[in-house]
């Protein structure tokens, strides 16, 4: 584990100034367990979510001179996996179409395909909404209400109080409400983010 006293940020600039592989042993322990299970939740498989982040620990190490620029590794390196997750997620879905597709099971279509553009454009809107947000803000609301992340996961990432996520929340729920209000028809549409 990380010796006492030595924090990432120290760790990092041994890993990056040193070329210390033992340190970037150390750095990989600390994290890889975390990172693979907040991987699953995008990904839903473990083997995959191993794969992700192990290409990430290779570009942190690819790149660990740029790295030391970052102010909050801890904070970057889960954005990071985030961010592959998503990409995998996004290149996978035209293969599952395509099986989908070719397969001869029956598909329950969307009864309603004005509804289904309807509910795409609202989304669209609120990812709009979502990106207006002061980057902190965003960042909060994202972990906890689009990954599901809770406030002491946020508030351990972020380096910052619980309370503060939790004030980050509300302010973001509340922007997004006005924000996401012209569009809006259902008074409870928020309350599959609370």
């Amino acid at each position: 584990m990380i010796e006492k006293g030595l924090d990432t940020k120290k760790l990092w600039t041994k890993i990056a100034c040193d070329n210390d592989h033992k340190s970037f042993e150390q750095f990989f322990l600390i994290y890889n367990t975390r990172l693979i299970k907040f991987c699953e939740l995008y990904v839903n498989k473990k083997e995959i979510a191993e794969e992700i982040v192990a290409d990430v620990f290779v570009n942190f190490w690819n790149q660990r001179l740029k790295m030391l620029e970052v102010d909050n590794l801890e904070t970057y390196i889960f954005i990071s996996v985030k961010n592959r997750s998503l990409n995998h997620l996004r290149k996978n879905a035209a293969v599952q179409l395509v099986q989908i597709e070719d397969s001869h099971s029956e598909i329950i279509a969307y009864s309603n395909p004005e509804a289904e553009i309807e509910r795409k454009e609202l989304f669209f809107k609120l990812d709009q909404a979502i990106d207006t947000l002061p980057q902190q803000c965003k960042i909060i609301f994202q972990l906890v209400k689009e990954d599901g992340m809770k406030y002491k996961e946020v508030a351990e990432i972020l380096n910052i109080s619980h309370k503060t996520v939790q004030t980050q929340v509300l302010r973001a729920m509340k922007k997004l409400s006005i924000e996401m209000s012209p569009y809006l028809t259902v008074k409870n549409f928020f309350s599959k983010f609370v």
